[in-house]
């Protein structure tokens, strides 16, 4: 999916069929207001934010009803890669997948 930061990307990058846009970087860019801000204007328009998500975060994203997913690094840390601890980058796949289930307002 292509990314996009800014409302004018967003418009040029859906004048190209595209109807889920990354956005990124999220936090920094404005995050849950933003997507807020942004929902009325762009209405047919879903996102995935990336970028300063995170597991205490990503809930307040995922109740957005313009936002299909949200990607974070906390589901695969760094040092869990690092150190081949599978195991706890399972933990921590599984426990962002139980954050699908809430509910869209």
């Amino acid at each position: 999916m292509p990314g996009i930061q800014t409302v004018s990307e967003a418009l040029a990058t859906s004048g190209y069929g595209f109807r889920l846009l990354k956005f990124f970087p999220a936090e920094p860019a404005g995050g849950v207001e933003w997507l807020k801000a942004v929902a009325a204007p762009l209405p047919d328009l879903r996102f995935c934010p990336t970028g300063g998500v995170s597991a205490a975060t990503a809930p307040a994203y995922l109740q957005l009803a313009n936002v299909a997913c949200v990607g974070g690094s906390w589901v695969a840390p760094k040092n869990a890669i690092a150190a081949r601890n599978w195991p706890e980058i399972e933990r921590l796949a599984a426990a962002a997948a139980g954050l699908t289930g809430l509910k869209r307002g």
